[in-house]
């Protein structure tokens, strides 16, 4: 089967999170992703994607071909740029200076190939008082505004559990890759797509950032409960806690009906969406009272054949064992050669007709004498440039 971005080449410069997330985009819909590594006894960036064997390095950077290559040395560089004419996007996140240093920058590599599309991934954007600084996810949810509306109101900011700002930049700089491969169909010109952890994380923050953005409105923290919709949040039952997500006069019709709360919500604190909003406490209580009644099985049965959303809190174990879960395959087998079967996280677009990739990620250099007598280097130049240490 042909996969949809099969006749798209692409050279990886990326390491640790955000530049491989993007790349895996790419490689997940069969795109010929190329992983670049320097050579092992010149790499000063190794261990910073964690572990080699493990979850992390392994789930981003699935789906690969690996090489290594020397770019501080003239002849590496030179290998490059003879794969840069013939690829169709390269992709980094280094400090946007090192860029200009290294001589990968978009200018020097649109003089070897127009078509080129270069994706860049910093911490704080390409230029700016900021530019040149080291970026890291959780610096980015702190400088974002994410921390400051994370966590219970009056204990402080708090991180998201997962890297936010390195996987949305990533997915970002993605999507910005694939617009721009759409527009060169019209143009027949590469461009420069670029993002940071800072841009995806204040795009992130989306309404939380347009109520400051049109009504000047600080959020606040407001821990299980959302922060505008009523009632939305954990309630403790039985046996354990629930997720109930629910606004509007409807929605609360049928939460009064399935809790059978009529006599207690026709207090006027409960009568109106505007007068519950304003007594958020009131409410939350007057249906903890009632949830601890039941089972959390029994409540989320009731509440969503009414049509309440409500769902339980899993611990990842528990994620991988739900029905639902286990029937969207949303993990799937790979064989690795030293590790033995694995099982990834699929990306989460669905495609009917076509079927992902699945092959485990490269190690350092797997493929550099077939990647690049692909490209046209004979055995002889692999192997000089080998005996030089460009490999």
């Amino acid at each position: 089967m042909s996969l949809p971005l099969s006749h798209i080449k692409v050279l990886d410069l990326t390491r640790v999170r955000s530049g491989p997330t993007c790349v895996r985009q790419l490689a997940d819909w069969g795109a010929d992703c190329i992983k670049i590594e320097a050579p092992d006894e010149v790499d000063t960036g190794k261990g910073m994607g964690g572990a080699r064997n493990g979850p992390d390095y392994q789930h981003v950077h699935r789906n690969k071909r690996g090489i290594t290559l020397n770019l501080k040395k003239p002849e590496g560089l030179a290998v490059f740029q003879r794969l840069v004419a013939q690829a169709d996007v390269v992709v980094e996140n280094y400090r946007p200076d090192v860029k200009a240093r290294l001589g990968i920058d978009y200018e020097s590599l649109a003089k070897i190939n127009p078509r080129i599309i270069l994706g860049s991934i910093s911490g704080f954007g390409q230029d700016g008082p900021y530019a040149r600084r080291p970026g890291f996810d959780q610096i980015a949810q702190g400088m974002g505004g994410l921390m400051s509306v994370t966590g219970e109101p009056g204990r402080g900011p708090m991180r998201v559990g997962i890297p936010v700002a390195d996987l949305t930049s990533g997915m970002f700089c993605a999507i910005g890759i694939l617009i721009a491969l759409i527009d060169r169909q019209k143009t027949g010109q590469g461009r420069w797509v670029h993002t940071s952890l800072l841009e995806a994380m204040v795009a992130m923050m989306d309404f939380q950032a347009t109520r400051w953005t049109m009504a000047h409105e600080v959020p606040q923290q407001a821990g299980n409960d959302h922060p505008t919709t009523v009632p939305t949040g954990l309630f403790h039952t039985a046996n354990g806690v629930i997720n109930l997500a629910a606004g509007g006069d409807e929605m609360w019709r049928r939460i009064v009906e399935t809790l059978g709360l009529e006599e207690e919500t026709k207090a006027p604190e409960l009568a109106t969406e505007k007068a519950r909003s304003a007594n958020r406490a009131k409410v939350n209580a007057t249906l903890q009272a009632k949830l601890l009644g039941d089972t959390a099985q029994n409540w989320i049965e009731r509440l969503n054949k009414a049509g309440v959303p409500t769902g339980p809190v899993y611990s990842m174990n528990q994620v991988f064992a739900d029905t639902q879960v286990r029937h969207l395959n949303l993990s799937f087998p790979v064989q690795h050669p030293k590790l033995g079967e694995l099982h990834l996280v699929r990306t989460p677009i669905q495609m009917p007709g076509v079927r992902n990739p699945r092959n485990p990620t490269p190690d350092r250099g797997q493929h550099t004498d077939e990647v690049l007598a692909e490209f046209g280097f004979s055995a002889e130049e692999i192997a000089t440039l080998r005996a030089e240490k460009a490999l």
